[in-house]
């Protein structure tokens, strides 16, 4: 079977393009943040949030944030399709994107605002389809394993010896991803409560987040077809 062979330099410079766009995607996310901290928080952002934060008031706001998040989603599942020759560069750039993009986010915040004040400070993570929340190094966490593993897709791709996970890898895989997400879902329903912190489990967080990280692993040891010719 004749194995599909990215240029390494084409690669290379898809992957510095991705990154780019990833930069400038955290600065637009940072600026609006700052934007919402002064009309939500105009006393100055801290957990537990206010009462008030999913007032009737604040919905039309909070549903056009909703949708700029889908927006922004849209254009990261756009920009990895057409960045990526196959299903493995494309969730390669996906994660890449997502990676670059969120921890880029918290450097911009940190030299626009001066937050976080540490990696354990708490954020709203997302809204889609309910508010997430967490301490910052949490994410910061999936998006640099994130980071890791599409670099390793990418290269071993242009090597020849491509990442292969069967279906009950990608099962496990999106299991995993179930674990980190839910573990953000519960506290965020319980942002506007004293104990918010009680709510998020850092033993829930890094089973999903070390799961998917055994797995990759697994995955990266595994006997895979070599490079035609080679």
């Amino acid at each position: 079977m004749t194995v599909s062979i990215t240029p390494p330099k084409a690669t290379f410079i898809r992957w510095c393009l991705v990154v780019i766009l990833a930069i400038a995607f955290g600065y637009n996310e940072a600026a609006v943040v700052v934007y919402l901290r002064q009309i939500f928080h105009p006393e100055g952002f801290s957990f537990p949030l206010s009462a008030n934060f999913l007032a009737d008031k604040s919905r039309d706001l909070l549903f056009a944030e909703v949708g700029r998040e889908a927006a922004t989603l849209a254009v990261i599942f756009s920009a990895c399709l057409l960045a990526g020759g196959n299903l493995r560069q494309r969730v390669a750039y996906f994660m890449t994107i997502f990676a670059v993009w969120d921890i880029f986010y918290y450097v911009w915040l940190k030299a626009l605002i001066g937050w976080p004040a540490s990696m354990m400070d708490w954020d709203i993570l997302f809204l889609i389809p309910v508010p997430w929340a967490g301490p910052v190094l949490a994410p910061v966490l999936v998006s640099a394993a994130m980071l890791v593993f599409a670099g390793i897709i990418l290269y071993r791709d242009v090597a020849g010896r491509a990442i292969s996970p069967s279906f009950w890898e990608w099962f496990g895989f999106c299991a995993a991803g179930i674990v980190v997400i839910v573990s953000f879902c519960i506290p965020g329903r319980h942002i506007t409560e004293a104990d918010y912190t009680g709510h998020f489990s850092w033993a829930f967080f890094g089973a999903g987040l070390l799961g998917a990280v055994a797995l990759f692993t697994k995955c990266f040891y595994k006997k895979t077809p070599g490079k035609t010719g080679g």
